[in-house]
C-alpha cells in the first residue's frame, strides 16, 4: 500500500508540474480547465502557472531530501493549496461542480496519500 501511494503521489507531483506549465504555456485551455472566468487571464495563469510548478517540485524535493513519511506530511500540507482553488472558484463565479470534482478531489487524494505515507 506504501508503494502505490508513493507512485499515485509522484504521478501527483509530475501531474501539477504539467498543469503549472501549461498555464504559462496555453492560459485560454488552463483557465477554462480551472473553472475561474477568464478575466485578466495573463496575470492569473502566470501567477498560477508559477505556483503549480513550484507545488510539484516542493514536494518532490521533499521526497528526495528526507524519506516517504516526511514526504508524506508534506502533502497533507500540500492539500490547502487545492482547498483554497476550490474555494476561489465557487466565490468566484465558478461552479461547485468543478470546484469538487477538480480542486476538493485533488486534496482528497494527496490527504489520503499523504497519511498513509505519514503514518506507515
Amino acid at each position: 500500500m506504501v508503494i502505490a501511494a508513493l507512485v499515485v503521489a509522484v504521478l501527483g507531483c509530475l501531474f501539477i508540474l504539467f498543469i503549472g506549465g501549461r498555464f504559462l504555456i496555453a492560459p485560454a485551455i488552463a483557465t477554462a480547465g480551472f473553472g475561474v472566468a477568464e478575466d485578466r487571464r495573463r496575470a492569473f495563469t502566470s501567477i498560477k502557472g508559477v505556483r503549480d510548478i513550484t507545488s510539484g517540485i516542493v514536494p518532490l524535493v521533499v521526497l528526495l531530501a528526507a524519506d516517504p513519511h516526511v514526504f508524506g506530511w508534506a502533502l497533507v500540507a500540500a492539500a490547502i493549496t487545492p482547498i483554497g482553488d476550490a474555494i476561489i472558484v465557487v466565490t468566484n463565479g465558478g461552479t461547485l461542480r468543478q470546484a469538487l470534482t477538480v480542486h476538493a478531489a485533488t486534496a482528497v487524494v494527496l490527504i489520503v496519500a499523504g497519511l498513509i505515507l505519514a503514518l506507515a
